[in-house]
């Protein structure tokens, strides 16, 4: 006969699929019994009722008890954590604590966090955030999207999804859609209903979702910024001290200029600026030629421009082609970099992920265990 521990090692290979962890060590695993014929019955307690994805659960509870020597048959029975077992669930997720906190500004968090951000709408920043944020999962990375644009979120659409988190009392489990979790206020408001929010609201929308989602152990968090220097980037500055800005921009003047002042705000808000994208830097021809729409030289003139204000070297990062494939896998909720890999846009976002992805936390904010002698 099986032994209940070799049960428990096989369910221990299961991850819940929307927290990401073995099911074993959420407390979800409530018993165990195997009969004389083989038949496995396993009780599973799901956070809460109605799970989306208890058909997956199902599927992959019996796929690991199944390979056990001895089982014939897999049965899950379930039901749904007391509060108490919610609670303690909670306070596990957050790492001991009982209350909600901020995990990207505690000592020893080695999340490296970028803004988005951009002077005007319309240079692509969410699809470059959208596309960015998969092809640094397809890396390897795990990676967490906050649709910050309160007013203007286009996250849920280009990432395809359509579900709203999942509650845990006052926690949120984010949708994870491309191995990308992501949130936005987009999943709580009703389609085509404005968000009619003014600055203290928008300030407490963000926290609540940096302090309030369980984001888990990421390695790297992308912000999707609205254009310009207004409350919410001042509200990001403050709220993630270590953040970084990635400025987006397109070639022409008048986007690059406006541009200057979204990485500007650097120099009030003390955080580092990463570089410049320029988006829809030419249109490729059939033959090999390229049509540059929108003039040239924004992004570098971007990159010089806040090189010299900032004292510090500020790289152009990277030019993104404008591309047809790019508009229709942003509308159809799949990014280009997983539609069509080997797409113009899609082989420069890819690249722009690799240099993002490989860089290192600085230190400051870390607890480095040294005291004074």
């Amino acid at each position: 006969m099986p032994t209940d521990a070799a049960i428990r090692s096989a369910l221990a290979t299961v991850i819940d699929p929307e927290i990401r962890r073995p099911i074993t060590d959420l407390g979800m695993v409530r018993s165990i019994a195997v009969d004389d014929a083989g038949l496995a019955t396993i009780g599973i307690d799901l956070t809460v009722s109605g799970c989306p994805l208890r058909a997956r659960i199902v599927a992959d509870v019996q796929a690991a008890v199944g390979g056990v020597d001895g089982i014939t048959s897999v049965e899950v029975e379930f039901g749904v954590m007391t509060d108490q077992q919610r609670e303690a669930l909670r306070t596990n997720l957050r790492g001991g604590r009982a209350e909600p906190v901020i995990p990207f500004t505690q000592p020893g968090n080695m999340t490296r966090v970028y803004a988005i951000a951009s002077g005007k709408g319309g240079v692509g920043k969410s699809t470059v955030t959208a596309n960015l944020a998969v092809a640094m999962a397809q890396d390897g990375l795990k990676v967490g999207v906050l649709d910050a644009d309160i007013f203007g979120f286009s996250i849920p659409r280009m990432l395809g999804i359509t579900a709203q988190p999942t509650r845990l009392d006052n926690m949120l489990l984010p949708p994870i859609a491309h191995d990308v979790k992501a949130v936005s206020i987009g999943m709580f408001v009703p389609e085509g209903q404005p968000v009619v929010w003014r600055g203290p609201m928008l300030h407490r929308a963000i926290e609540q979702f940096l302090a309030d989602v369980f984001w888990g152990d990421l390695d790297v968090l992308l912000l999707d910024l609205p254009p310009g220097t207004g409350d919410i980037a001042i509200s990001v500055a403050q709220l993630l001290p270590h953040s970084e800005i990635v400025v987006v921009t397109t070639p022409q003047m008048a986007a690059s200029e406006v541009a200057e002042r979204a990485g500007a705000l650097a120099v009030q808000t003390q955080q580092g600026v990463v570089g410049v994208i320029e988006n829809m830097a030419w249109l490729d021809q059939p033959d090999g030629s390229r049509l540059e729409l929108f003039g040239s030289g924004g992004g570098a003139r971007v990159a010089e421009r806040l090189t010299e204000l900032l004292g510090a070297e500020v790289p152009l990062l990277a030019q993104v082609p404008i591309d047809v494939a790019t508009r229709e896998a942003g509308d159809a909720g799949t990014p280009v970099v997983a539609s069509d890999p080997d797409s113009p846009a899609a082989v420069a976002f890819k690249a722009l992920a690799r240099t993002l992805g490989a860089r290192k936390r600085g230190l400051a904010g870390r607890n480095l265990g040294v005291s004074p002698a």
